[in-house]
């Protein structure tokens, strides 16, 4: 069997693909760089996923297409399907950018965050309710810290503590902040357009130093979520941040708040992959306390 035996033949039919090379990385599908007429196209196949994940990542490429700047390049949509996902093809550079594409990178995802978002919530009623493969309720509210408490970090924290991936007095640590949910989210904002899922693997730096951003996870909330997801394993330049805050300012206090917003990743990391990510969920429990 070949690679290409191994897509679903209305991508390979759609693509004309000839040849399919497999890609390593990614702990939930399979990558694939395919080969075509037009050039090579990147391919991601996930046979097992939940209904509607895929269109609802090719829906979030779409949507941050649509508001980003020349600064941040998003890959086009080229096929979707429940089973397969196939975009443009991006020629990474062989290291990091420099500090042009980090300046870059900030003003560029302040652009994003910048335009007009609707509500925080789904990006449309007609996309599955998930944040990645996590299902969330995602109908449209005004309230930020409401949703960030009520609908991300507390049914997190009782997914991790009943599936032993948490410590169980993580439970009465977040009822006493609970009340204190609106100071800890920040000073209300307008909504923007989340990546969702902004770690340092989702920024690619292409050979001529331009920024694109892959697999977002999107959906309209606070900005300060990307921001503190970007700070969870590093691989942002402090270029990068300053450049944001040049372009869209923060609120007084964005980084106190930064332990906070990065719960609910922290969370799912717990959850799925255990290990060290229960004890960094209490460290981050504490430092809100």
């Amino acid at each position: 069997m070949t690679a290409v035996d191994q897509l679903p033949q209305d991508l390979v039919t759609e693509l004309r693909a000839e040849a399919a090379h497999p890609l390593s990385g990614g702990d939930s599908a399979n990558a694939f760089r395919v080969d075509t007429p037009r050039g090579p196209v990147f391919v991601k196949t996930m046979p097992r996923a939940p209904e509607g994940v895929l269109p609802l990542e090719a829906a979030a490429l779409e949507a941050l297409r649509a508001v980003a700047t020349d600064e941040i390049r998003i890959p086009r949509v080229l096929h979707v399907s429940d089973r397969a996902l196939a975009l443009e093809w991006i020629d990474e550079a062989s290291g990091a950018g420099g500090e042009a594409t980090e300046r870059g990178f900030g003003s560029g995802l302040a652009a994003i965050h910048r335009a007009h978002a609707p509500h925080v919530g789904w990006l449309s009623s007609d996309l599955p309710e998930r944040i990645g493969s996590t299902p969330v309720d995602l109908t449209p509210t005004d309230d930020w810290a409401g949703f960030l408490l009520e609908r991300r970090i507390e049914p997190l924290v009782r997914t991790a503590v009943d599936a032993g991936k948490l410590d169980p007095a993580a439970s009465a640590l977040l009822a006493s902040l609970a009340p204190r949910a609106e100071e800890l989210a920040g000073p209300p904002e307008p909504p923007s357009l989340l990546h969702g899922d902004l770690w340092a693997g989702n920024r690619v730096v292409d050979a001529s130093g331009g920024n694109w951003l892959i697999d977002p996870s999107s959906h309209y909330g606070g900005r300060e979520y990307d921001l503190a997801m970007m700070q969870l394993f590093g691989g942002f330049g402090r270029e990068c941040f300053a450049a944001y805050d040049d372009a869209y300012p923060l609120s007084d206090g964005w980084r106190q708040r930064v332990p906070w917003h990065q719960l609910p990743p922290l969370l799912v990391h717990a959850i799925r992959f255990g290990g060290g990510y229960g004890a960094a969920v209490m460290r981050a429990l504490r430092t809100c306390a």
